[in-house]
């Protein structure tokens, strides 16, 4: 994130005089400054004088002139409500969509009340200790999508594990094989284990697991299927 952060700022600094004589768009000339930037991209903020730049789920503010950046969030003093987070759920959720129920693992049923979105690490402790949780998750009427987040990247361990659940002919058992420490066999097969590695640093997954609510909420680690059942029906 630092380095896109320091993409953002070097383009938005080094042309900000082209800026000077008065655009006419300032969406299409501060998407000009951003590489593989789109006038789509850009907004308006809910504050005059600044647009909101998006790429992925990270959200940055350019003051219509094209001299200032800042990143952080835009806090409604009356409501106490982050206006970015707010946005940023919604991109996150967009940005998950993408990928249907055909590329995910998934347990309990399609008409249940709630569906979480859970990326995992097969060998990570709390990915395990809720995955114990299903059978109470699932009785909660919580379906649980899971997407692969291997932590430690393309090549280790965990990837290749992630990668023998996909083709296995069993996802769901060979998912629960896995998360108790058993050896999988499987063939080699096409599988979504990249995508789901790189959607999730999109979104901004660092740890896992990492939830995300049915609005785009992200939260980071465990929590326990009595806690998130109450906290949707609070929903």
């Amino acid at each position: 994130m630092r380095k896109i952060t320091a993409i953002i700022v070097a383009a938005v600094l080094l042309p900000a005089s082209a800026l000077a004589d008065e655009p006419t768009d300032p969406r299409a000339d501060i998407a000009a400054m951003i590489p593989g930037l789109s006038p789509e991209d850009v907004h308006k903020a809910p504050m005059d004088g600044l647009y909101e730049v998006a790429m992925g789920s990270q959200i940055f503010y350019v003051s219509d002139d094209g001299k200032y950046l800042f990143k952080g969030d835009i806090i409604d003093l009356t409501t106490n409500e982050s206006i970015t987070e707010k946005r940023r759920s919604g991109l996150r959720l967009a940005e998950v969509n993408q990928l249907g129920d055909d590329d995910m693992v998934i347990f309990g049923p399609a008409d249940a009340k709630h569906t979480i979105t859970v990326f995992t690490d097969v060998d990570c402790t709390y990915c395990r200790k809720l995955h114990q949780e299903m059978a109470q998750l699932n009785a909660s009427s919580i379906r649980i999508r899971y997407v692969f987040f291997p932590r430690f990247g393309p090549g280790s361990e965990s990837w290749a594990k992630a990668e023998a659940v996909w083709c296995s002919e069993d996802r769901q058992s060979a998912m629960t094989a896995a998360k108790n420490g058993e050896e999988l066999i499987a063939k080699a097969c096409p599988n979504p284990v990249e995508e789901h590695y790189s959607l999730g640093n999109k979104v901004g997954v660092r740890g896992t697991p990492a939830l995300m609510m049915e609005d785009g909420q992200l939260f980071p680690g465990y929590v326990p299927a009595a806690e998130l059942a109450a906290f949707l029906e609070q929903g």
